[in-house]
């Protein structure tokens, strides 16, 4: 059974250690923050090492680690902090659900990923280092996902589009088929994405209309399919 150190104190590495615990081959050894960070000796029962010391704690050729950071800073934090421990000379494990639903031939996942449960992951998807896959997503043959991304939950992603680096796609949102985003785009929730996307950029869907019970759209929609 490998050992890992999860570099974080929050939510997300909260849910890593029970992830990790409770569905995978690997044991945690650990964990680890900023040295400003650190005010208690341990974190969940487990030990809790300062940045500055870790090596010396848990040495890279005997652990692994894993980056249990959030979308904060549009992926930026994580990103940051996965170049930092692979600077340490840290291998990094990553989480792939037992409970995803499909799981084809040809996928290329690579390291400190958090691919959580319900994931359809069709053939010959590559899908880089440092990204997150909440629950129950869609990613369609051929499509790629690159570094340092974070797909929330109920996303479709078509088949053969490209996924830029550090990028957000919010719940529901749909990404037709050969549509590339650029890097550090920022796709809402509910957003239906046509066309490509440059570098930067914002997506954001129209909110839903909301009429009062006695406004007069109310009633029309209502008579026309309910009969009310």
């Amino acid at each position: 059974m490998k050992e890992v150190v999860i570099f974080g104190t929050g939510e997300i590495a909260e849910l890593a250690f029970y992830y990790f615990s409770d569905d995978s081959d690997y044991k945690i050894a650990g964990f680890t923050a900023d040295d400003e960070y650190v005010q208690e000796e341990s974190f969940l029962n487990l030990p809790l090492v300062k940045f500055s010391n870790v090596e010396k704690i848990f040495p890279p050729n005997k652990y692994l680690a894993f980056v249990a950071l959030s979308y904060k800073k549009l992926n930026r934090i994580r990103e940051k902090k996965y170049y930092e421990m692979k600077k340490k000379g840290y291998r990094f494990a990553s989480y792939i659900s037992s409970k995803i639903t499909n799981l084809f031939r040809g996928v290329e996942i690579g390291e400190n990923c958090l691919i959580l449960e319900n994931q359809v992951i069709q053939h010959n998807v590559k899908i880089g280092n440092n990204v997150f896959l909440w629950s129950g997503n869609h990613i369609g043959h051929g499509s790629i996902i690159n570094d340092h991304t974070y797909i929330s939950s109920h996303v479709v992603i078509s088949g053969h589009c490209v996924i830029g680096k550090r990028c957000f796609l919010g719940v529901n949102s749909t990404i037709k088929d050969f549509v590339n985003i650029g890097d550090d785009v920022f796709i809402g929730m509910g957003s239906l994405v046509t066309r490509n996307v440059p570098n930067g950029a914002v997506v954001v869907s129209e909110p839903s209309k909301i009429y009062k019970e006695d406004e007069k759209m109310a009633k029309v929609l209502k008579k026309r399919y309910f009969g009310l």
